[in-house]
């Protein structure tokens, strides 16, 4: 599985600090591989995108998300999380600003706080993923492009609304 980091923060270090990018790319990829243990959950939402919350503790939380073509999360970012997400089926087109990258299944990346980004299901089938934070996401912020390509924020999201 291929790992893209955005951040070169170390390894979680002692006193309960939040798990970096990359300790979250290796459990993302572990899930992702162990899908067996949990892809009878997945359900298709031809409305919107499903998901449901796997594992939640102090220190870090995973999600499973199931995409159909089209579906999407807009631009967001994760408040003062860090966070990962693994392709277990299918292919996801996630954007930056001014940049776009397909993660297939097998490929995994992760950020750092406050990354921002839109992903979605480009493809004409259906795609899964884990998605691991840390800390446990508390807020995320939603953002649309201005008419010169700059982000403009739109809302502020708290864990109550999701």
């Amino acid at each position: 599985m291929t790992v893209t980091t955005e951040s070169s923060t170390p390894a979680k270090p002692p006193g309960g600090a939040p798990f970096a990018p990359p300790r979250l790319a290796e459990r993302a990829r572990d899930l992702a591989r162990d899908a067996g243990q949990w892809l009878h959950r997945v359900r298709l939402d031809p409305e919107e995108r499903w998901y449901e919350r796997l594992h939640q503790d102090a220190d870090h939380e995973v999600w499973v998300i199931s995409w159909l073509p089209g579906q999407s999360t807009g631009f967001h970012d994760h408040g003062d999380s860090s966070g990962a997400f693994a392709v277990v089926l299918g292919t996801l087109r996630e954007h930056r600003v001014r940049t776009a990258r397909d993660v297939g299944a097998g490929e995994a990346r992760s950020f750092g706080p406050d990354y921002v980004h839109d992903v979605r299901n480009t493809s004409d089938a259906p795609a899964v993923s884990v998605h691991v934070y840390s800390p446990p996401l508390s807020s995320m912020r939603r953002y649309d492009l201005d008419a010169t390509g700059g982000l403009v924020q739109l809302a502020d999201e708290s864990a109550e609304d999701w």
